[in-house]
């Protein structure tokens, strides 16, 4: 089991690394796989690419068919920082949200077509790995919501 995470230096790869690799031990994965945390421009480009999106998103995944690398992962840190600090949490818990819900997707889950199979597995891993409220269930609640489970008042 083998990982790159490229990373800018105000978030520790190494941390991210680490988080990343009990991520997918507790997945199964095996493999290598890369995550490269980027900015907003180059997410759109691969957004563009790859989706025919033409905006940045927080978190892209790219699946590989080779039996050494199990695939990619792309995370906007500039989208990262935003939902941290709307959300009341570090910037390296986001990251690990974003890290945690792509390995997700390598696993063969997709929270478009399963059900609420990716939503109750991401919720389980969460309270496993002790973060906050994830991408799926931040899609499905009210803005309000969000708030209020931080902590905060609107």
């Amino acid at each position: 089991m083998k990982r790159n995470v490229t990373t800018p230096a105000s978030t520790s790869a190494q941390t991210l690394s680490r988080f990343a690799t009990r991520v997918q031990r507790e997945l199964a994965i095996e493999g290598e796989v890369n995550i490269r945390v980027t900015s907003n421009r180059e997410m759109q480009g691969l957004n563009r690419r790859f989706r025919k999106k033409n905006k940045p998103t927080d978190v892209l995944t790219f699946p590989s068919a080779g039996q050494d690398t199990k695939g990619d992962i792309a995370i906007s840190l500039e989208i990262a920082a935003a939902n941290a600090a709307e959300l009341g949490h570090s910037l390296a818990t986001e990251v690990k949200v974003l890290i945690l819900h792509g390995m997700l997707h390598l696993a063969g889950y997709d929270h478009e077509i399963d059900d609420g199979e990716m939503q109750s597995r991401e919720a389980e891993l969460r309270a496993t790995f002790k973060l906050p409220v994830g991408l799926i269930e931040r899609a499905h609640q009210p803005a309000a919501k969000v708030v209020r489970r931080r902590g905060s008042r609107a």
